[in-house]
């Protein structure tokens, strides 16, 4: 049988296509001309260019699938790019979902907990909580109306299951994406933490647990991806001494990164390019995203490995490629 795996240059698809590989299945991707050719180099997959937003490109990548895992999506924690980040992350999750159930094929939505009601270490929430807690800037809104497209074609015959990762860490995280909160700390500039927390997993638990999910996940059910629940001051901490350097002194306080943040927008309206550290990414960092991953684990067999270990195993891949 053919898994076909969208955003397969990414560190989620990545790490599915090699597990997918390891396991001896034949693998497709969609991938765009003027993808990075890395992540895909001396891999034995079969290649179909193109890009979600091309509903014929990917009704051709999908043809004789059995299996579509659909790990495509922009990622941007602020408030400009909403028409980019819905192209993709909607109208492109729309075509991956027509195609899947046109194909007769089992789709794997690869989800983000942003999508779902925010939880406290307390309080954490599962795939349940009512919708609330999470900033809503594009990427949330987005993400949100991607789960409504799958579940609209799953009313009309898709066979399909959602997941919803937390923060990932691991190796073969080639833009970075995640990752880059561990170079940051290991380039020496994590003298000061957020405030808020998260919840921090290994993104090869998570791979294992999407093919679980394409396996024996419950048609229209969401499920949970979670890891180890830190305060960012915790993981920093972490992160300081798997990558040799002095740990965070203390914890930002709430009005100086909500200033931070404001100062990041006011530069992003007067130079048109919005900075990583703006109000809607400020207004993130000082949240708890907490989540239970008992569905997971009870219905999928999903199965944690310490933060500390995810975060050694990106930083000596780091090391590798050359990121530090």
């Amino acid at each position: 049988m053919i898994t076909l795996v969208t955003g397969a240059t990414g560190l989620v698809g990545n790490n599915v296509v090699r597990m997918l590989l390891a396991r001896g299945e034949a693998v497709r991707v969609l991938g765009r001309e003027n993808c990075d050719p890395r992540p895909l180099a001396g891999l034995e997959v079969e290649i179909v260019r193109g890009d979600v937003r091309d509903a014929a490109a990917v009704h051709r990548a999908c043809q004789g699938a059995g299996r579509v895992i659909h790990a495509a999506a922009r990622v941007q924690i602020g408030w400009s790019g909403l028409d980019l980040q819905r192209a993709i992350n909607v109208e492109g999750t729309r075509h991956v979902a027509a195609a899947a159930r046109e194909a007769g094929a089992r789709l794997v939505h690869v989800s983000s907990v942003d999508a779902l009601g925010c939880g406290t270490r307390r309080q954490p929430a599962d795939e349940e909580t009512p919708l609330g807690g999470h900033i809503d800037c594009p990427y949330v809104v987005t993400k949100r109306e991607a789960e409504r497209a799958v579940l609209d074609e799953v009313a009309r015959g898709l066979d399909a299951v959602i997941v919803n990762p937390a923060f990932m860490l691991g190796p073969w995280d080639w833009k970075p994406s995640s990752g880059r909160m561990l170079l940051a700390v290991g380039r020496g500039r994590g003298y000061v933490a957020p405030p808020g927390g998260n919840d921090f997993c290994d993104v090869r638990d998570v791979a294992a647990g999407i093919l679980a999910a394409a396996e024996r996940g419950a048609t229209g059910r969401r499920y949970i991806l979670g890891g180890e629940s830190l305060s960012y001051l915790e993981a920093w901490t972490i992160f300081a001494d798997v990558t040799g350097r002095r740990p965070p002194r203390r914890v930002m306080r709430r009005p100086v990164l909500r200033l931070a943040g404001m100062m990041g927008s006011a530069w992003g309206r007067l130079s048109g390019n919005e900075p990583d550290i703006n109000t809607a990414s400020a207004a993130v960092a000082l949240l708890e995203h907490h989540f239970v991953i008992d569905r997971a684990r009870h219905e999928l067999g999903y199965a944690t490995r310490p933060a500390r270990e995810a975060a050694q195993a990106a930083w000596e891949w780091f090391g590798r490629e050359g990121y530090r």
